[in-house]
């Protein structure tokens, strides 16, 4: 396994059991691929009761791709205190990242690693440069912003669930400013201090990341002004934007054969 990092403060209890887990899924002949942390920890903004949450790519090995019953494609763990585990097959990260799905592309960003193949972060980001359409990834926040901005902050809404749609609106400023040619940073403080931004904007929001770093429970209430309009603004304006991108069949279809001949190389190495 290639080396490790970005798990300097973490709990030397959450760390071992989680590597446990990961030898676990090793010892059924399955690879791990890249196993990273996730979630609020990865984005820059945990609290101090935050869940481990590591996920995982995975690649099993070619009798199970021959069997008469289909393995799933998810490996799941109980959760377990704060300790939250799961991973994809290689085959379900690349289909979703062939539809735009920023997940996997973060998970490679992410710079909390627990195990890495060596080799695969650099083989996988290779293909995710070639096969991932920008436009489909600003899709995906603008679906993430929907998803936990309902009502455009008009009403109370949980403080802690606000930095997730925050999170999303941030990405796609950067892609904006980037001319939508390249994927953001996983950190949400990097991608922040890489933007133009109002300065209202920026301060209301690492208010918001300092007062989830410093409580265990946000609470509820209106948005802060400046980042209630914020996000109303962005998601109005990107989801218009989208509707000017168009499609591709050429390029979709090009990326697909990449994506296939990718995987089977991966399986295959499993044997050599």
């Amino acid at each position: 396994m290639h080396p490790t990092g970005g798990l300097d403060g973490f709990d030397p209890g959450a760390v071992t059991e989680i590597r446990s887990r990961l030898a676990s899924v090793r010892e059924q002949g399955i690879r791990i691929g890249l196993a990273v942390e996730s979630g609020s920890r990865a984005w820059g903004f945990p609290s101090p009761d935050s869940d481990y949450d590591c996920r995982f790519i995975y690649i099993r090995p070619v009798e199970h791709h021959i069997a008469l019953v289909s393995a799933r494609d998810v490996i799941e763990f109980p959760i377990v205190g704060d300790i939250d585990t799961g991973g994809w097959d290689l085959r379900k990260a690349l289909r979703l990242a062939l539809k735009g799905n920023a997940v996997v592309v973060e998970w490679l960003k992410s710079p909390i690693v627990y195990e890495e193949e060596a080799g695969f972060r650099l083989r996988l980001g290779a293909l995710l440069d070639l096969i991932m359409v920008p436009e489909k990834v600003a899709a995906h926040y603008v679906g993430l912003m929907r998803q936990h901005f309902q009502g455009h902050g008009e009403e109370t809404i949980r403080l802690k669930k606000l930095l997730y749609a925050v999170r999303p609106a941030i990405a796609l400023e950067w892609m904006r400013q980037s001319s939508f040619r390249a994927l953001p940073p996983m950190n949400m403080l990097e991608c922040l201090g890489a933007i133009s931004i109002a300065p209202e904007v920026r301060a209301a929001i690492l208010d918001l990341v300092h007062v989830k770093k410093q409580t265990r429970e946000m609470g509820e209430g209106l948005p802060p002004e400046p980042v209630r309009l914020f996000l109303r603004s962005s998601f109005e304006h990107h989801s218009e934007t989208l509707r000017e991108f168009g499609r591709n069949p050429a390029r979709d279809e090009g990326a697909q054969h990449l994506a296939d001949k990718f995987y089977v190389q991966e399986v295959l190495q499993q044997g050599s």
